[in-house]
């Protein structure tokens, strides 16, 4: 296993069946994009802050980003080390609790020794668990309601779904060729006249 990248995972409900995620397609997905959201929402609590007149804007925003995106990168990191460990799903929410526990553990160790250790574990295990339960709730929803705004093409690309009352429309290959006819016509028309008008 001398490159990591070559390994196949499995996915949750990947969209088709002959596409398998390398193994750095399935760490971005399943650490890399959380702490990155973790960190901009913690950069977004610390521009909301009490403390940002004390210790500036800047500062706390980074500070509270900081915290949070170390925080979801050991959790997603510990989550994954046990879905791996334990050679079970993804969606198994008995590896979020272990991952909570564990990262818990360990922060709260760091923060405020052995009672703290215990407290933060037994908010991490709850805390995760429930983040998780609810992200798989909300992705069939989150996947229904990009299917309705967005429209895929066959070429693979897509874009924004207008609605059908909307005055742009999107035209397809034929009414865009029946379009470009008419404005040759058109401009060919005016050329005509111009040049008629100037005789």
């Amino acid at each position: 296993m001398s490159s990591g990248d070559e390994q196949k995972l499995p996915t949750e409900g990947s969209a088709s069946p002959s596409f398998t995620p390398t193994f750095r397609d399935y760490w971005k997905e399943r650490i890399l994009y959380p702490t990155l959201l973790a960190g901009v929402g913690g950069g977004g609590i610390g521009l909301v802050s009490k403390h940002r007149k004390t210790h500036g804007l800047a500062n706390i925003s980074a500070t509270y980003a900081t915290n949070l995106a170390i925080v979801a990168s050991c959790y997603c990191g510990a989550r994954e080390f046990v879905r791996v460990t334990r050679r079970s799903e993804p969606g198994d929410l008995i590896n979020s609790a272990l991952a909570g526990f564990g990262t818990g553990a360990l922060l709260g160790n760091l923060q405020g020794g052995q009672a703290g250790a215990i407290r933060y574990s037994l908010v991490f295990a709850v805390a995760g668990t429930a983040f998780d339960f609810a992200t798989m709730r909300l992705n069939p929803m989150m996947k229904a309601f990009n299917g309705s705004m967005f429209q895929h093409e066959k070429n693979g690309e897509s874009r924004l779904k207008l609605p059908e009352w909307s005055p742009i429309q999107v035209l397809d290959e034929e009414a865009l060729a029946a379009k470009k006819a008419r404005e040759e016509k058109l401009y060919s028309q005016r050329v005509l006249g111009k040049m008629s008008k100037e005789e």
